[in-house]
């Protein structure tokens, strides 16, 4: 177990207040970037890795894409899309899924 720095995993500012928030409870990236157990603090708030899982694209849901502050999985896609140059949605991509919650 290590303490990270939110800008590891969550690479941009927007998306740390959202996890501030309350909105983003996990990411997805193209690899793990934390481990089980590991902590990173955001303001004053201290937030734990609660689990890192391998998978596809394809097997994401409307669900993930909520967790991730979206609306459903189609807004989820196309914001790949948008900030990703030469992004093209392949449902066997692997992704690591990164899960995390208020210690």
């Amino acid at each position: 177990m290590s303490e990270l720095d939110p800008s590891e995993l969550l690479p941009s500012d927007r998306l740390q207040t959202q996890v501030l928030e309350g909105d983003v409870t996990q990411i997805h990236r193209g690899h793990q970037y934390a481990s089980t157990g590991d902590t990173f603090i955001i303001g004053e708030t201290t937030f734990v890795v609660t689990d890192v899982t391998e998978r596809t694209l394809g097997e994401l849901t409307d669900e993930d894409a909520r967790a991730e502050g979206m609306a459903d999985l189609e807004a989820y896609r196309q914001l790949l899309s948008r900030t990703h140059d030469d992004f093209e949605w392949d449902d066997a991509s692997g992704v690591v899924r990164h899960r995390f919650e208020r210690q």
